[in-house]
């Protein structure tokens, strides 16, 4: 009985996959087309990739993309929620949530989605970064200084931590210093 369950999971496992790969395989042009910058044929095909199979996670996270980059937060908003029915995992989508939400004032909402992505993925970057503003956005700086130095502590990419070590010395009301060090032998 044991061996039947086992080769029923890994069957399921493997139609799972299966379904999984046609649903990225499905979203790989609007992707390309976000790359290039195309955002409104990128939406084009994605509705037609949800016209053709609406349980397409994928399809709602790059749409929620596009939307956000065009400046439509309300439909990436809904784009987003769509996406976290489907796969409430969708550690991006999760991000991506928070941020939307903070953006759109619901800060409750942002901290709450910030920490959902947390207990996810305890440690990630994106997830501490997004957090560290939603609760500044709420005007918590003690906690918004205690995510943003666990992002920094990650040692991300250089914009993004000059941008948040910017905004810890405007917390700390400390006039941010030029990151002119490096470059003074240049």
């Amino acid at each position: 009985m044991r061996y039947a369950l086992r080769k029923d999971a890994v069957t399921t496992k493997t139609e799972a996959d299966r379904r999984d790969g046609a649903q990225w395989t499905a979203v790989e042009e609007a992707v390309e087309l976000l790359h290039e910058e195309r955002f409104r044929e990128a939406l084009v095909n994605l509705r037609d990739v949800l016209r053709a199979d609406p349980k397409n996670a994928y399809a709602f996270f790059f749409l929620g993309v596009a939307f956000f980059t065009t400046g439509e937060i309300p439909a990436a908003r809904d784009a987003y929620a769509a996406c976290l029915k489907l796969a409430p995992d969708h550690l991006g989508a999760r991000v991506a949530m928070c941020h939307v939400l903070r953006i759109a004032g619901d800060l409750r909402g942002s901290v709450r989605q910030g920490m959902t992505a947390l207990s996810q993925a305890p440690g990630d970057p994106d997830s501490l970064h997004a957090l560290g503003l939603a609760h500044h956005a709420r005007g918590d700086d003690v906690a918004a200084t205690r995510y943003l130095e666990a992002f920094l502590a990650t040692k991300p990419e250089f914009e993004v931590a000059s941008q948040a070590r910017e905004l810890l010395a405007k917390m700390n009301g400390v006039e941010p210093e030029g990151d002119d060090d490096d470059d003074e032998d240049s």
